[in-house]
């Protein structure tokens, strides 16, 4: 049986994609001190930081 891929998308501010950042490299900075392994938690902080970002007209 063949596991999909699935991709997903997420819209976020600038706070929000500051906060998520933030809150991922505490993540990682608690795996060091616990000498675990980072490798996913690095792969997925540089996705955040290097994910393209959109402008988005908002509407009143």
């Amino acid at each position: 049986m063949k596991v999909k891929d699935v991709k997903h998308k997420v819209t976020l501010d600038d706070f929000e994609h500051r906060l998520l950042v933030g809150c991922v490299n505490v993540a990682r900075t608690m795996y060091l001190e616990q000498n675990k392994p980072t490798e996913d938690v690095d792969d997925l902080l540089f996705k955040i930081i290097k994910a393209p970002s959109k402008k988005v007209s908002v509407r009143v």
